[in-house]
């Protein structure tokens, strides 16, 4: 006897969980953010005249450019980002297309 009624407990508490568990409140919006910022590799050689001479201007002649891309931005402003290496330093400069340095 106490197997049938533990037996009709189980299967109403399981019922009553079967039923909580499928009821949906509210519903539930997912938003998804994407960073609209694109990079483009660049030839070192095909960069503006105005970003090679800021290459080659003090302090930043010291380092060597090894690699340098185009980024736009969300705001469609537009900036090179140039790898560089001093010895086994290495480091990135931000250039507008103007040639000043960005921060």
């Amino acid at each position: 006897m106490k197997k049938i009624i533990l037996s009709a407990a189980f299967l109403a508490f399981a019922s009553i969980t079967a039923v909580n568990a499928s009821e949906v409140k509210s519903p539930v919006a997912i938003t998804v953010k994407q960073d609209s910022t694109t990079k483009v590799p660049v030839e070192l050689k095909d960069l503006p005249e105005a970003v090679k001479t800021t290459l080659q201007s003090e302090p930043v002649k010291a380092w060597t450019p090894v690699a340098a891309f185009l980024v736009t931005n969300v705001d469609k402003t537009k900036h090179y980002q140039i790898d560089v290496k001093k010895d086994a330093e290495t480091a990135s400069i931000k250039i507008a297309e103007d040639g000043k340095v960005v921060q």
